[in-house]
């Protein structure tokens, strides 16, 4: 069934409170969609966020970010008073988030949020459901904020590589501070079911994205290093990456464990199937990041500084997937499949059946054909005018080279529209095409420029941060969006 969607991450909602969260502004972003005539919103990782606020390199694969809990919930409530909420300083500017004083702020507020807090059944339901996973990230990051906020890897030995005395120890003495990270975990659990099951009632679904990789720094890779490429002291033998391109010349270093996919695939692959089926109690569809890394993985030695010396090892292939198949029936996945990419990974995706992606921002090169442009298009994929990781489409036009804005415009028939007005031809071009979903940046539906780029790969500092203000999204654009929804049968 064809139908369209709203790309747009949770951070980049209004609030009065400095960051998008589960407020009632997410709630009416859900009217505005279903206004728009979309039928799903998709997001960006929802986990808790480290240095550099990338919500790709979280604490845990199953944990969610505190910062998304809405603080006006907890005043209706009775734990925490406007005024409370009102004397903290979140930044000044409601188009972009402060990430500093976010953090400095929002967490003294749930600790007060907490100490009125009385457990109930449903807490303690909560609690025992996930106590799998939510143990080990209480511990680890009550351990963690003890420590100053330092690595895992810097632990004294006994915590480091998990001797049970020690952790015992920590347990007793950190109770209340682990009591207080469930509290966080129960409330995001809470709201966003709240807010999905109004979404989905609107018959909206929601596409939630998961990294391949976790990040080293990690409840998951302190508490089960067996499953990645460590040595006896739980130190990395080599870590995730990309090769140097014409884009990166030394490649890009991750800096995340590799897995040891002998040792998922002896398990029957317990870890993936638990972490997937997690993802699809917090998401409709799930989204995997750097699908390619299934087919074959670029293993960097520990320790370099970049990503030169990597060298390409296989991955687990199909079989993962037909275990997935077995385990979990047909999951609503989407193969991020960007980049360079050579026929056994074009294979793999083919025999997952899972749709690939298409980003109109990769079609346009003038050098070469590019299976990016709308008529190589199979049915089976998802098109993108661009993802977060691109400029909006009206930045990226300003940064276009002569010969490639000239194919665009040759291929698009639009010359003499102005450059300001082009992204809402661009949609039209996605919407118009052959793929099953289109998914749009909302961004590019209100024809922003650079300022509103979410992510800029491999830098730090300015990413993550953009936000919609309030009255930003009219009902002029829901209109004409709901307009060309009907107009290519995406109703």
């Amino acid at each position: 069934m064809r139908a369209s969607g709203i790309l747009l991450p949770v951070t980049s909602l209004p609030s009065p409170y400095g960051i998008g969260c589960f407020s009632k502004e997410a709630y009416e972003f859900v009217d505005q969609l279903e206004k728009g005539g979309e039928k799903y919103w998709q997001i960006l990782p929802l986990g808790p966020t480290g240095y550099g606020d990338s919500p790709y390199q979280s604490f845990s694969t199953y944990a969610g970010n505190p910062y998304f809990i809405d603080l006006e919930t907890l005043i209706e409530e009775g734990l925490l008073t406007k005024e409370e909420c009102d004397s903290v300083d979140f930044g000044s500017n409601p188009a972009y988030v402060d990430y500093e004083k976010i953090y400095m702020g929002r967490f003294e507020l749930l600790e007060k949020a907490f100490h009125r807090f009385v457990p109930d059944q449903a807490y303690e339901t909560f609690v025992e459901k996930n106590k799998k996973w939510l143990e080990d990230y209480s511990l680890y990051m009550a351990i963690k904020n003890s420590l100053g906020g330092i690595a895992w890897s810097e632990w004294e030995a006994p915590l480091k590589t998990r001797q049970e005395a020690a952790l015992e120890e920590k347990r007793v003495e950190l109770k209340e501070q682990m009591d207080f990270i469930c509290f966080q975990q129960y409330e995001f659990a809470k709201q966003w079911e709240k807010l999905k099951q109004y979404a989905n009632e609107k018959d909206i679904q929601i596409i939630g994205d998961i990294p391949i990789y976790v990040a080293f720094d990690s409840a998951d890779a302190w508490a089960n290093p067996e499953l990645f490429q460590f040595d006896e002291n739980s130190t990395p033998l080599a870590v995730a990456g990309c090769p140097p391109d014409a884009f990166a010349a030394t490649g890009q270093l991750w800096g995340n464990p590799l897995y040891r996919w002998d040792y998922h695939a002896q398990t029957g692959y317990v870890w993936w199937i638990s972490r997937l089926r997690h993802c699809f109690t917090l998401y409709d569809v799930v989204r995997v990041d750097h699908f390619r890394g299934f087919d074959e993985y670029y293993a960097i030695p520990y320790g370099d500084k970049t990503a030169e010396n990597g060298v390409w090892k296989k991955g687990p292939g199909i079989d993962l997937f037909h275990t997935v198949k077995k385990e979990l029936g047909d999951a609503n996945i989407i193969a991020e499949d960007l980049g360079y990419l050579t026929e056994s990974v074009m294979k793999l995706v083919e025999d997952t059946g899972y749709p690939g992606m298409k980003v109109l921002q990769f079609a346009f090169d003038s050098r070469e054909e590019s299976n990016y442009l709308p008529h190589n298009y199979p049915h089976n994929c998802v098109v993108y005018t661009g993802t977060h990781d691109n400029n909006t489409v009206r930045g990226w036009l300003d940064d276009m080279c002569e010969e490639d804005n000239a194919l665009a415009e040759d291929y698009m028939n639009n010359a003499d529209t102005p450059k300001d007005e082009r992204p809402w031809e661009f949609i039209r071009l996605a919407l118009g095409s052959v793929a099953d979903l289109a998914v749009i940046p909302l961004q590019d539906y209100l024809c922003l420029g650079t300022e509103a780029r979410i992510n800029l790969p491999s830098t730090l500092g300015n990413n993550w941060k953009w936000r919609l203000v309030p009255g930003q999204v009219t009902d002029e654009v829901l209109e004409k969006m709901c307009h060309l929804n009907k107009l290519f049968g995406r109703l």
